[in-house]
């Protein structure tokens, strides 16, 4: 029990690492404490500290006195990776003023979290960046598992930079989608999909799909990661306005993080709804049969679960309209 209460001691070393860019700043050689205290701007014996608690938590080797990265901090801590999630780090970095509070939050059922700060450049580009590097290390493994080969037109539905969108146009030339999401989030998604020289087949849509309509015509709709931020009310009518864009055999996908059925279980979904408590009015994750009975009453059949794994125990459920 001493170890799990103080366990929080482990993230706030790696948050501290990140976000002052040791990991960066080391590479692909040794380096010495008080070379590495110069390049970060820090005094000698606060980054001697942090380097031996890195050591120990075998996020960096040491040699005499000289540090290097391990193989798994070169791949995903050093900037320069295409692996890199440092960004998500820096999103957890930011969360944990509010779990600190999480007892106000039970007590009172309500948020503690202050959604103005999101809007905060440092913190909405962690939170998107992050999002994005998250994503593109997860869409090479989830988008072959979901077969579109007969669609023509896919709904990412609050896309963000649109990283799935562009994974599932890559394997299947036959497609075109459309991201919607906030007009915020346009500058970064055209970006993205410039990047990966998309931008004939992937377009944006701004709006705010809990307030505005869904237009256009769809045989494909994916909704990842958004219904765990509304209540069950908001993702009935979400899932509606999805369904009323496809054609008649569209596919709706669903990936999110999904709770068995008896709600306290997998840990991972059973903390992020606690995550959700502290930051939303009304978001929580959502049981495989309530995500089940909220496409069902959609109309949306030949519901399925994929047998999908991944890090954070994030699932799909698929159906037909």
């Amino acid at each position: 029990m001493l170890e799990l209460s103080g366990a929080f001691w482990q993230p706030c070393v790696l948050h501290a690492a990140v976000k002052l860019d040791v990991f960066t700043a080391i590479g692909d050689g040794q380096t010495g404490i008080e070379t590495l205290a110069q390049k970060i701007g820090s005094a000698y014996n606060g980054v001697e500290r942090l380097l031996n608690a890195l050591v120990a938590m075998k996020l960096l080797g040491k040699s005499g006195d000289m540090f290097v990265n391990v193989p798994a901090g070169r791949e995903f801590l050093c900037r320069e990776s295409s692996k890199y999630i440092g960004h998500i780090i820096l999103h957890h970095h930011h969360l944990v003023q509010g779990w600190g509070q999480l007892d106000r939050a039970v007590q009172s059922g309500q948020t503690i979290r202050n959604r103005s700060a999101f809007s905060k450049e440092e913190w909405r580009e962690s939170f998107l960046l992050g999002m994005f590097n998250l994503a593109m290390n997860l869409a090479p493994r989830l988008v072959p598992l979901i077969d579109l080969s007969s669609k023509h037109h896919l709904l990412d539905l609050g896309g963000g930079p649109g990283t799935y969108a562009i994974h599932f146009c890559l394997s299947n030339p036959q497609l075109k989608a459309t991201v919607y999401d906030l007009p915020t989030t346009r500058p970064f998604a055209e970006k993205t999909i410039e990047k990966f020289k998309l931008t004939d087949r992937i377009c944006f849509l701004a709006g705010d799909y809990m307030e505005d309509d869904i237009t256009g015509n769809y045989d494909a709709a994916w909704l990842s990661h958004i219904l765990h931020g509304e209540g069950p009310d908001e993702c009935q009518t979400l899932i509606h306005k999805a369904v009323s864009v496809l054609q008649p055999g569209g596919t709706v996908i669903v990936h999110d993080f999904i709770l068995n059925n008896t709600m306290d279980g997998p840990l991972f979904p059973a903390l992020f709804s606690l995550n959700m408590l502290l930051g939303t009015s009304s978001g929580q994750s959502y049981s495989e049969q309530q995500i089940r009975q909220m496409l069902s009453a959609a109309g949306v059949k030949d519901i399925h679960r994929l047998a999908v794994q991944t890090p954070n125990d994030s699932g799909i459920i698929v159906g037909t309209v």
